[in-house]
């Protein structure tokens, strides 16, 4: 099995594409050990020293390292990846991938219905020109809500405490919803 390494935006944060589905629909944030112990795969990913956060996206695995360098935590990381694909354990035990990316988004959107056409041109943006773009650099970033023409973004993997996501999200994302929509004065991450 080969499985290609990429960097990422985030210099904590390494992107791991093992050349097979990782999940079949959605994504996983997984920010500590406690919250992955569902997933055969973030176990043995936390059991490597240093490693802080674990992102499924639909073909990659991103990594978050507290300290330490790549070139002494990659070996294990790959390690963890490969051995868990060998082994033919499930991503997440006790039910599907796709029900733990639902619970993992199950934070409730927030918008007054008068905006409801807004709100669905956000998501049309965000699913056909962001996301798209975001998963390339290890992460994701979904609709959180959208009250006084501030939208609110929630930013996931590589991009969750990348130093560069303020700019992603200001002259990124701002502009360009804000070109689309002028109803949309600015976004924020949650």
């Amino acid at each position: 099995m080969f499985i290609q390494t990429e960097a990422t935006p985030n210099p904590a944060t390494l992107k791991f594409i093992p050349g097979r589905v990782v999940m079949p629909e959605g994504t996983l944030d997984i920010r500590d050990a406690r919250a992955g112990e569902r997933s055969p795969l973030a176990r043995r990913l936390f059991a490597v020293d240093g490693v802080t956060a674990v992102f499924f996206g639909s073909d990659f695995v991103t990594v978050t390292k507290r300290e330490g360098e790549w070139q002494h935590l990659k070996p294990a990381v790959l390690g963890a990846i490969m051995e868990h694909f060998l082994s033919g354990d499930p991503l997440v035990e006790g039910g599907e991938a796709a029900a733990a990316a639902a619970a993992n988004d199950a934070e409730d959107e927030f918008f007054d219905d008068a905006d409801a056409p807004t709100v669905a041109t956000i998501k049309e943006l965000l699913e056909s020109r962001i996301r798209p773009a975001v998963a390339g650099d290890g992460g994701d970033i979904t609709f959180r809500g959208f009250k006084d023409g501030v939208v609110y973004l929630a930013m996931k993997g590589s991009c969750a405490g990348c130093p560069s996501s303020t700019a992603t999200l200001k002259h990124g994302i701002q502009n360009l919803l804000r070109h689309f929509l002028p109803d949309v004065r600015e976004v924020q991450q949650i």
